[in-house]
């Protein structure tokens, strides 16, 4: 029991500091090229909020997606492709971050196998009525 309240402390601490770190600088202010902001914009609603998990970062207040749009500006900014941008944040996050399924050697089961489904009922379907008629 001392051993838990010892430790709860330390594990409490990282949850706090979350939330009272100041946002990033890019995070409520846009890129003062309009056409770059509309990049980034374009980008940012394409990519999911990882503590809302229904908003794209481009809607959310959660200071985790704040960090996540600052990322995206910065790196438009620096003349990054999107789509590279995207890939990164993928390969940071997981799949998940993003709105846009690609398929990859995680993924592939969730393309493939309603397909393979398909075929199964159809060749039941099929074996089924064969013997009818």
């Amino acid at each position: 029991m001392l051993v838990a309240i010892s430790v709860l402390p330390f594990a409490i601490a990282p949850l706090a500091a979350q939330d009272s770190m100041p946002p990033a600088p890019y995070a409520y202010r846009q890129l003062d090229d309009s056409g770059l902001e509309a990049r980034a914009r374009g980008l940012m609603e394409e990519l999911r909020c990882l503590k809302c998990q229904s908003q794209s970062i481009a809607d959310s207040d959660a200071p985790m997606a704040g960090d996540m749009r600052h990322q995206v500006r910065l790196r438009i900014a620096a003349g990054e492709d999107p789509e590279a941008i995207r890939e990164w944040m993928m390969e940071r996050y997981g799949d998940y971050v993003s709105y846009a399924p690609v398929v990859s050697r995680t993924t592939w089961p969730l393309y493939v196998g309603p397909v393979v489904l398909l075929l199964i009922a159809g060749l039941l379907l099929w074996r089924r009525f064969r013997k009818v008629a």
